[in-house]
């Protein structure tokens, strides 16, 4: 066997290391040595090629001396052995102290930087926004501060989870891009650690958030961090605290650790609430989209002392620019779409509808109302309803709970999914809906064919996450791509039919959204892009909390879009404030419409809320107005 010869190269490395090895007295020998090799004959070479060269070996010597003394920093000066010696030891001393000091130095700011990098600085702000956990709800309710702090001079969000500090920042700016005149800072440690949790000044903030995490112990970590949040320090009514927990079973215990002055959001409550009233009228998701994102025009509380003492149906009118929907009282009460003869007290303010809270103006001359344009709405019956539910999840109940109370009676809903057939019948409860279970897998194509989807009135997708009731046991994202596949095979079937199908969607990630192979304007519920929304906005003004909480409730007024044909006439342009005035004489509150024509013309698809009053716009038979109202 023929052995192998180490490279030269190798050689050399392996007694490098071994000499490093040796620790630091060796290396400086070692180091003096080769400086030495290299300085003194360097040093005699330049003085024999210098103009002045020496005659003698004294001045040979000399010169070299002064050469190498310089060289190394030692002075070089030349004279009687003494001097000599006490200069070079001068010089040593010298030499010591600043490579101390640098070294001290360097160390220092070494050690400064690692700190910063470990994110463990306190944030000394006041005023601003604290979120509490790392999830991908973190860039949409960063994206929507900032788009809400637009035109403010300056703005800090800080974010604080338990990450390392440099990867939360690279992936913001990555996930977020420019964030203007709000400045992001961000904070490591865990968010349960009430020490730990006072470096990010929480009690000093306007708001914190805290992020339900999308594992299955979420929900019991966000309730930790709440109560270590009230473990920081004396409960402030400035700041308000908004959460969110995922299963609706520990809302309660959420709501408790929240303390009196918290807002706690029900993800699952939630996101049934709104696909099924989505499910009930097409483009209602986009009407929330539009109302909950800092982009276009959203709710605000604005006091109108000119309009004390008038009614709320009066008040309807007086703006042009704004749209009215709702009061809150004096005492704190938030009351939507009261009675018109509703009376303005001192100390109420309007909820309205506007770009800003500073666009929120009375209009010098009410707008015009075309009385003859105005008409009396069609009686209408509702007929019993077939409905598809592809999918089974956690919420699956909630949505077929909220169903029943919706749908006509005589309505059937046709259950398909893996999940066992014994817990689904279990965790649904009798009523005017008749609940089928079809076994089935929702990604199989010839199983949905045998389910003749066109000939269904509505289709809801959800996450199918595993093949058993209760918690998840798939991750989140595993749902969409299965939703993903069960999309795509629905797609197959409206083209191959020649029929659109009316199909509601309920998704986790927004980034899966865009990957959906349905058509333009079509009803998307992402869960988590909804919750961050409304976090933000009610982080925004905490007294929007009751107000969106009678908006997504069976009970109570709510988003609703009806024909345009039962308020105006559909034949010739009218003015907007006509249809606010027709939907005042049906006790509704009129803020938009949405024109068929530009349903599949992306980013609005037709949806135009909270228009001006005197702009004419002309209406057909399949258009919508959009009112909130009691139904």
């Amino acid at each position: 066997m023929t052995q192998h010869t180490p490279h030269l190269w190798s050689r050399l490395r392996y007694r490098f290391d071994i000499l490093m090895a040796h620790g630091t007295p060796v290396l400086i020998g070692w180091l003096t040595a080769v400086c030495l090799a290299i300085v003194v004959p360097a040093s005699v070479v330049l003085v024999g090629a210098s103009r002045d060269v020496p005659t003698t070996a004294a001045g040979w010597g000399a010169a070299v001396w002064r050469s190498v003394g310089q060289t190394l920093r030692l002075g070089g000066e030349v004279g009687s052995p003494v001097y000599v010696m006490m200069s070079v030891l001068l010089a040593l001393v010298a030499l010591l102290f600043v490579s101390a000091l640098v070294s001290l130095i360097t160390t220092g700011l070494h050690h400064r930087l690692l700190a910063l990098r470990s994110g463990r600085s306190p944030v000394l702000e006041e005023r601003h926004t604290v979120l509490l956990g790392w999830t991908d709800q973190v860039f949409p309710v960063i994206t929507e501060l900032v788009a809400a702090n637009a035109d403010r001079r300056r703005a800090t969000v800080a974010v604080f989870a338990d990450r390392d500090k440099v990867g939360m920042e690279t992936e913001i700016t990555s996930r977020v891009g420019g964030t203007g005149a709000t400045r992001v800072v961000c904070r490591s440690g865990s968010t349960t650690d009430p020490t730990l949790l006072s470096v990010v000044s929480p009690h000093t903030a306007k708001a914190v958030l805290v992020l339900p995490p999308e594992d299955p112990g979420g929900d019991a970590h966000v309730v930790k961090t709440l109560l270590a949040l009230r473990a920081t320090g004396p409960e402030t009514r400035d700041c308000v605290v908004v959460a969110a927990v995922r299963d609706a079973r520990n809302h309660p215990a959420a709501a408790l650790a929240a303390g009196p002055h918290g807002h706690v959001l029900s993800v699952d409550d939630v996101v049934a609430r709104l696909l099924v009233q989505t499910s009930r009228q097409p483009g209602l998701s986009l009407v929330h989209q539009e109302l909950l994102d800092f982009a276009g025009d959203e709710f605000y509380v604005v006091p109108v002392p000119a309009l004390t003492g008038r009614t709320f149906g009066e008040a309807l009118g007086a703006f042009a620019t704004s749209s009215v929907v709702g009061l809150r009282r004096d005492g704190g009460g938030m009351v939507l779409n009261p009675p018109s003869d509703t009376r303005v007290g001192p100390a109420d303010r309007f909820v309205v509808i506007t770009e800003d809270d500073g666009t929120a103006v009375l209009a010098d001359t009410p707008p015009a109302v075309d009385e003859d344009a105005i008409v009396t709405a069609r009686p209408r019956t509702q007929a019993a309803e077939r409905l598809l539910l592809l999918g089974w999840n956690r919420r699956a109940p909630l949505i077929v709970e909220q169903l029943a109370s919706y749908v006509p009676s005589g309505s059937t809903l046709d259950v398909v999914t893996l999940a066992d057939a014994a817990a689904v019948r279990g965790a649904c409860r009798p009523g005017r809906l008749d609940v089928r279970f079809l076994r089935g897998d929702t990604t199989d194509r010839g199983r949905l064919a045998e389910l003749d989807v066109p000939s269904y009135d509505r289709v809801l997708v959800i996450g199918d996450r595993g093949h058993a009731v209760g918690p998840d046991a798939e991750p989140e994202r595993a749902a969409d791509d299965r939703t993903l596949v069960t999309l795509l095979h629905l797609r197959d079937i409206e083209q191959s039919a020649g029929r659109e199908l009316f199909v509601i969607t309920e998704m986790t990630d927004d980034r899966n959204r865009l990957l959906a192979p349905v058509r333009e304007g079509a009803d998307f519920i992402v869960s988590d892009r909804l919750v961050s929304l409304l976090m933000t906005q009610i982080s925004e003004n905490r007294h929007l909390a009751a107000l969106y909480d009678e908006l997504f409730a069976a009970e109570g007024s709510e988003v609703h879009l009806k024909p345009a044909a039962d308020y105006v006439v559909t034949d010739r342009p009218v003015s907007f404030a006509t249809v606010v005035e027709s939907a005042r004489r049906r006790h509704e509150c009129a803020i938009g419409y949405r024109l068929h024509a530009g349903a599949a013309t992306g980013p609005a698809h037709g949806v135009r809320i909270n228009p001006d009053k005197r702009e004419p716009v002309r209406f057909g038979d399949r258009d919508t107005v959009i009112v909130i109202a009691e139904d």
